[in-house]
């Protein structure tokens, strides 16, 4: 899903740009009031977490491969604003030092994987939530849904911005982004839930928005 330079002109570049940018400045303004001194070392560790879960891949299908983008766990666990202040850290990290993902694109890859990519997975694990009630399996059914839609939506956005550039057909794009990310999502979740069961072991405190009130809190 890193789109690499070259791939979206320079009217779609300069747009997603503009979006990252107003969508992480809003989510530091609201991470600014909320977070707790105690919660700060927590970002950095998950960032570190995340940044490694990603260096393993799966296989999909077709000769593909996917990995985590983590997108679900940091917003369980820290929140949607800190969630998407630290998957744009990892992100411009594999840019800058790996080159995973274009820096002329970075805005794209932030604007789809930590800005909508994020919220998309609080707002919805908040609604399942709520929907679910506090059934013993509704969390784990709240994170894997949520993990998958956020993968998909995130692809989603992708395909559109190469589409928009003339960098491939909508009929290929669309198919072909949405059919492998929907098989990724899979993965994405399992990974989420197997990382949330460790978690719900070791540190249970840690999941910042594991009851209604909290996730109110969390996105309100």
């Amino acid at each position: 899903m890193h789109i690499p330079d070259g791939f979206l002109n320079t009217a779609t570049s300069a747009a997603t740009w503009v979006a990252a940018a107003g969508g992480l400045a809003y989510g530091t303004r609201r991470l600014t009031a909320e977070i707790e001194e105690h919660q700060a070392p927590l970002l950095g560790v998950t960032a570190a977490f995340i940044f490694a879960a990603q260096m393993m891949n799966f296989t999909v299908a077709g000769g593909t491969s996917g990995h985590l983008l983590g997108g679900t766990l940091a917003a369980i666990l820290l929140g949607p604003w800190a969630g998407m202040v630290v998957i744009t850290a990892v992100l411009a990290v594999q840019a800058l030092v790996f080159q995973d993902g274009g820096l002329l694109a970075l805005g794209a890859n932030v604007l789809n994987m930590a800005v909508v990519g994020v919220l998309v997975a609080g707002v919805t694990y908040r609604l399942l939530r709520k929907l679910l009630g506090e059934r013993p399996w509704a969390q784990s059914a709240a994170a894997f849904g949520s993990a998958w839609l956020s993968v998909v939506i995130a692809s989603l956005l992708a395909a559109v911005e190469l589409g928009l550039s003339g960098a491939s057909p909508w009929g290929l794009v669309l198919p072909a982004m949405l059919g492998v990310h929907a098989l990724i999502g899979i993965g994405e979740g399992i990974i989420t839930l197997a990382a949330l069961a460790l978690v719900r072991v070791a540190r249970p405190d840690l999941l910042r928005i594991s009851t209604p009130t909290a996730e109110q809190e969390a996105v309100s």
